[in-house]
């Protein structure tokens, strides 16, 4: 009762810092720091500012340089056929199976631009006989650029079902079909088997 009024005021504040550790603090409670002056708040946000740019600027470096040497990578397995480095649509048995597949065969379609262009010159001629065989020779071409894709599309399916029974073939024939449309000294992954030769 005749106590000092400073002890018993102490006491409390002493329990209410125990308290703070333990609980998360509330936002009237004091934060046990002095606030900085607005100056030295300005100053540390232009620092912070000032060294973000150069940091982006240098992870940004890093990036280029990694994609740079990915696709390095990329282009050396396109050429060697080394499955480890190769594109994504690229990847694979099933893929690498149906590019063997496509490249052991001649394939009418690897001839299309050649002949196209061959065809568009005769059209250019301006005789009547010669531009109906123009005609008639893209006609025939189309025919049977059809025809031996149709075959070939059913062919590959049925190997990739003997082959692959429970592998994802998604895409497989697409890719075979997009690739006889290339001429094979020009087609990427570059052909690891000879014509004639069985994969």
């Amino acid at each position: 009762m005749f106590r000092s009024r400073a002890k018993t005021e102490k006491a409390p504040t002493d329990q209410v810092t125990a308290d703070l550790s333990q609980q998360p603090r509330d936002p009237q409670a004091p934060k046990g720091r002095p606030t900085p002056k607005r100056s030295e708040a300005q100053t540390q946000r232009r620092r912070a500012n000032s060294a973000a740019p150069a940091d982006r600027k240098a992870a940004m470096k890093r990036q280029r340089e990694a994609r740079r040497s990915d696709l390095a990578r990329q282009r050396e397995a396109l050429a060697s056929g080394d499955e480890r480095y190769l594109p994504v649509r690229d990847k694979g048995p099933v893929r690498r199976f149906v590019r063997d597949y496509v490249d052991s065969r001649f394939h009418i379609a690897e001839w299309f631009l050649p002949l196209a262009v061959i065809i568009l010159v005769l059209s250019v001629i301006q005789v009547q006989n010669i531009q109906t065989i123009s005609l008639l020779l893209w006609l025939g071409v189309i025919i049977l650029i059809v025809v031996d894709s149709v075959g070939l599309a059913l062919r590959l399916k049925k190997q990739l079902r003997e082959r692959f029974p429970d592998t994802a073939k998604r895409g497989a024939v697409a890719y075979g079909l997009m690739r006889t449309l290339q001429m094979r000294r020009l087609r990427l992954p570059k052909p690891q088997v000879k014509r004639g030769e069985r994969p």
